[in-house]
Formats: structure tokens, sequence, C-alpha cells
């Protein structure tokens, strides 16, 4: 099933399984274990949003090889673990908007596989983990080097947590669609020129890898989405760095779940 978050004609936020010709039938509720029924009303889909609401951002970091690489940077020995606030949360066609507080520029892209947990677990072993999957979506962490590398005493969440820092979406595909979640192609986007191009199966650890590790000792409550790492080609890995400026796109596409796009705008300053 795929799944979207909306709001129709009337204003109203609607979850619905996607049909075709840009419909929805509406679900008798919000995303939850066990997903919730059809109320068989076919609707409109307006404006997209991101297809949940997460109840936490759980991130990790140079989860590939040769990002790690291209960071100047050892492949871990366990998983980088970091967190977004909520609050990032940003939507599919909605601005990422440059932070006014950004020391020139530094804000970066990091396309993303996503996976959100449905059933609530603690001390998962792994030939459990997928048993708690609700299914997969597509994000981009978008970073702040400065902040996350030299302003935050060595803490990244503050140089990946500001506001619209975290694209979701554009659907949840539910995990019966994705059988093999390590394998997906990933490509990422700068106004129509491909910079990224990886693959999930390049994962250092594997999503369930990841579920068991982050529930040890902690509950993964349903609606926790897990952003897995991002593959080589972000703009800090370049030489020179390419940094995001208004005006730009970014599309994120993964395979069987669709394509993410965001546009670029300047910073707000307030008085």
């Amino acid at each position: 099933m795929r799944i979207v978050r909306f709001v129709d004609n009337h204003g109203k936020i609607i979850t619905g399984k996607e049909l075709d010709g840009g419909i929805a039938e509406k679900l008798s509720g919000p995303i939850g274990p066990g997903l919730s029924e059809s109320t068989g009303e076919r609707l409109q889909i307006g404006r997209l949003l991101a297809p949940l609401e997460p109840s936490n951002l759980i991130c990790i970091g140079k989860n590939y090889a040769e990002h790690a690489a291209e960071m100047d940077s050892d492949a871990p020995p366990r998983p980088i673990i970091f967190m977004k606030p909520t609050g990032a949360l940003n939507h599919p066609d909605c601005p990422i908007r440059l932070p006014a507080c950004s020391h020139g520029p530094e804000v970066d892209y990091e396309g993303e596989l996503a996976v959100v947990i449905g059933t609530p677990g603690r001390d998962i072993p792994r030939s459990k983990a997928f048993d708690h999957v609700l299914g997969y979506t597509i994000a981009n962490d978008v970073s702040a080097r400065w902040w996350q590398t030299q302003g935050s005493g060595g803490q990244w969440v503050r140089g990946k947590g500001f506001d619209s820092f975290c694209p979701l979406g554009p659907v949840l595909v539910t995990a019966d669609e994705v059988p093999d979640p390590q394998n997906l192609t990933l490509t990422t986007t700068l106004n129509g020129e491909v910079v990224q191009d990886g693959h999930t199966r390049d994962m250092i650890f594997p999503v369930d890898e990841l579920i068991s590790f982050l529930s040890q000792d902690t509950t993964l409550q349903p609606g926790t989405v897990i952003l897995t790492g991002t593959p080589a080609g972000v703009g800090a890995g370049r030489k020179p760095p390419v940094f995001l400026k208004p005006g730009d796109v970014v599309t994120i596409e993964i395979e069987r779940i669709g394509k993410l796009t965001n546009h670029v705008v300047a910073a707000e300053v307030c008085e």
C-alpha cells in the first residue's frame, strides 16, 4: 500500500491509500500499528504533506563507506546516532529554508532511505526487526555543515535540526511492497544534475541491524522514523564544495518509493 497524507479541498488533513489519477481512498484514522481501515471514500489529493508526523526522528551518520571517505573519515565501528527535532519536519514541494545564522554557504543535501516503525519494541533481535517496520519513505537529511562540525561542541543536532531540515515523502510504502530494503537504488539530483547515485546494499549497517541496535534498552515507539544514512556525493565532499543556494531544486528518488522534491529559499530574518 502507498499511503499519503494531504490537505483536501476543504482544508482538512487526510490520510489515504494512494490510487491512480491523483486520487486517494481515505483511511479511517492516522497511520499506526496495523494501519487503519479504508472508509471507501475517494478524494482528490490536494497539497501533499509528509506521510506521517513522526514521534521521533533518529538518524544514522556515515553509514556508507564511500560517504565516510569523502568526509575524510573512516567507516565507523558501530552506528553513529543523532537526532533531529520533530520541528525540522518538512513536506514534499515545500521550501528548504537557509538559516539566517548560517556561517556563509554551508547547507547541504543528503538523500536517505527512511524506515518507519509501526509496532513498538525494545531489545529487538535482528531476526524479528522487520516485524516492527510499518514501511519506508524518502528523507533529505539537510545539514548546515559549520553548525554540525564547529558550532555545537561536537554535537550534530543543531546543524541537522533547523526548521525545514527534514523533508519526508512523498508517500509511505508499506513493508510488504519493499521485500528487501537493501536492494534499492537511490539518486539525488541538484538542478537536474545527478549528484548522488547509490544503492542501499552498500550500507555498513543494514536496516535490521540498525533496528536491533537502536532498540537496546530503548523502546522504539510507533511513528519513529529512522534515517539510515546517505551515500557518497554530498556537497561538502566535492572539490570545490557545492552548497545549496536560493533557487536550487533538490530531488531524491528511491526505487519502489518515488521522488521527493524541494526547492531552496533564502533565510527569513526576524526583526
